[in-house]
């Protein structure tokens, strides 16, 4: 009407008669109550309670359809927060990967990445501060979903320099004696719980040299010289000068010589996001 200005006009622009268009706008003014319009035999005006009731209507009207378009949009998994859990090496192949592909498919979702242990990642799951999070050897859990996504073998990272850097892969029994970089068991249990039944394969004991929180510091560490370090293949994708990557042969069980990555979610979460993130990795799956 506003833009109108003309009951007539308004009205067939509504697809309703005059009639009804003027009883709706008295009924209108009657439950404000406020006259809205100046009516004359000659013209309609907005009086000046008229225009500040019609800027605000355009003010709701505009946050309406905005909010339509977000509920639209977060509906379909176009729009919002996928939150990942982030340890160890998978942040130095898997995710990268999978996330090239996410973001492109879902340019507005917001995608935030936090670096957290097994633990608080399954808390934060709980606690929705997380959509998912990536880790390795997790215990089972009553709410906690977990996908298996690959297995990766373990690999011995040395320095260029050392005498087996030659040899096209390492054998278990070459490496029992050699100084060793390793993670505490509180901080990196899940990996250190491998590279221990390697060694218990050969009735063994690793001879740790340095104990590191992360695999970067390890890799830095074989960097130095100060010894060798058991890692999955994904930390191969870490370059620093003078450092080599060799496939680990042991004479034991396979599955002690390879790793498996598991993505966690929420037990019985729906959301489009995190669906449109799950059929994304699971192209990326060995399974």
């Amino acid at each position: 009407m506003r833009e109108e200005l003309n009951f007539n006009r308004a009205a067939e622009r509504l697809h309703i008669t005059q009639p009804a268009l003027s009883r709706q706008i008295q009924q209108l003014e009657g439950s404000i109550p406020a006259v809205l319009f100046e009516r004359s035999s000659k013209r309609v005006d907005l009086t000046e309670a008229g225009r500040n009731f019609y800027h605000h209507a355009l003010r709701i009207v505009s946050e309406l359809q905005a909010a339509a378009r977000e509920s639209r949009l977060l509906s379909q998994g176009q729009q919002g927060t996928l939150a990942i859990g982030i340890f160890g090496s998978s942040i130095l192949d898997l995710v990268p990967q999978v996330l090239k592909q996410f973001s492109a498919r879902y340019p507005d979702v917001n995608v935030a990445l936090h670096p957290m242990d097994k633990d608080m990642q399954i808390q934060a799951l709980r606690e929705r501060r997380l959509t998912v999070g990536f880790n390795r050897l997790v215990p089972a859990e009553p709410d906690i979903e977990q996908e298996y996504v690959r297995t990766e073998p373990l690999m011995v990272a040395m320095a260029d320099t050392h005498p087996l850097a030659d040899a096209a892969s390492i054998r278990m029994e070459e490496i029992l004696q050699q100084p060793l970089i390793l993670y505490p068991r509180g901080v990196r249990r899940s990996l250190v719980m491998q590279v221990f039944k390697l060694f218990d394969e050969y009735n063994a004991t690793p001879v740790v040299a340095q104990e590191v929180t992360d695999v970067t510091t390890a890799v830095a560490l074989v960097a130095g010289g100060l010894g060798i370090t058991i890692l999955p293949r994904a930390a191969s994708n870490l370059r620093l000068p003078g450092v080599i990557y060799k496939p680990l042969i042991s004479r034991g069980a396979a599955i002690n010589s390879s790793i498996e990555l598991i993505c966690m979610y929420r037990r019985g979460d729906t959301s489009p996001i995190l669906n449109g993130f799950l059929q994304i990795l699971r192209t990326f799956s060995d399974k």
